[in-house]
């Protein structure tokens, strides 16, 4: 699910920002200057005998940090908390905030629904947990996610509780049911078609909350996209259902500050989906911002030593500074 980016990209990106007061940012981690880490995992729910968890990590000590929590993507079906890039998770460290990566039952044997309850109760456990466990300051926290974690933050926006004060997607989208996803992909069709029969034995019937070295799911995925079936195989419903996951259509004016970040030659994740979801909070007056990546493809981020992606992650940095505080 990863593009062939680097020979595609030209060195120019286009930052547009609504009503944003973005300060410097000089805080990235280096080689030469890496955080000191202390890693916890946790449970943050249990269902029907399934546990479902974060990782936490933070610089050691007990002082109070904003929180960033980071959702991995993966189209619902693949993926874990570990997924989360490592200087990713260092540069965030290394500006002071305390970085929750969270699990979240995976598709098709959970459906949507309850995926979404999933993110709603890793939040209830943030706030239950903020002072005495986590140690972090849950009415300072912002929401980061890539693809399908993209997409879930921001849902996060319609459903956390507290509410997130930012939120940051990378090549996420505000859509389900449109043609992109309900219809067969001609990007994934030049590709050898999976057998429904295939599809299915890539995946089973129990909860799973990690697919972390689960590597066959991926084709469950690619015959979602090669027949066009995704949001009912994820959604387990009809489409019209699946309108009230669609956060482009539920935008209003206490929506969370965000910030979308999306290369122009996405082929997994439509470019549009971003440019729509900016669309969508302009209308409502929401401050936000929009980061394009010329050529970017999906994961663009991936390759650090490219100009575009260095302002891109710096543009991030001084976005949650900006809505954060720093250190």
């Amino acid at each position: 699910m990863h593009d062939a980016i680097g020979a595609r990209r030209r060195t120019r990106a286009l930052a547009v920002f609504s009503s944003l007061a973005i300060a410097t940012w000089v805080g990235a981690a280096t080689e030469d200057h890496m955080p000191q880490v202390t890693e916890e995992t946790h449970v943050y729910r249990t269902v029907d005998g399934h546990d479902v968890h974060a990782d936490v990590y933070r610089a050691p000590g007990d002082d109070i940090r904003p929180a960033l929590v980071y959702i991995h993507g993966g189209a619902l079906i693949v993926g874990g908390r570990q997924w989360m890039r490592g200087s990713h998770r260092d540069m965030y460290l290394d500006a002071g905030y305390a970085v929750v990566s969270i699990d979240y039952r995976l598709a098709p044997e959970t459906k949507l629904p309850d995926i979404i309850d999933d993110l709603k109760h890793a939040f209830a456990w943030i706030a239950e947990n903020a002072e005495d466990t986590l140690r972090v300051d849950p009415a300072r926290m912002a929401v980061v996610g890539h693809s399908a974690g993209g997409y879930l933050t921001l849902m996060s926006g319609l459903v956390a509780e507290p509410a997130p004060l930012a939120l940051i997607s990378f090549y996420g989208y505000g859509d389900l049911v449109g043609p992109w996803y309900s219809e067969p992909d001609d990007f994934y069709r030049q590709q050898e078609l999976v057998a429904e029969a295939d599809a299915r034995a890539a995946v089973g019937t129990d909860a799973i909350s990690n697919g972390t070295g689960h590597d066959d799911r991926g084709k469950f995925y690619l015959w979602c996209r090669q027949q066009g079936v995704w949001p009912l195989e994820v959604g387990g419903a009809d489409l019209a259902s699946l309108h009230a996951y669609c956060p482009e259509r539920h935008v209003t004016a206490a929506y969370p500050t965000t910030l979308l970040l999306h290369g122009d030659e996405d082929t997994d994740v439509p470019y549009e989906q971003s440019v729509r979801m900016a669309a969508a909070l302009a209308a409502a007056g929401v401050d936000h911002g929009f980061v394009t990546i010329d050529g970017g493809g999906h994961g663009f981020e991936w390759d650090e030593d490219d100009a575009q992606v260095q302002a891109a992650l710096a543009t991030v940095m001084q976005f949650l500074e900006a809505k954060l505080g720093a250190r």
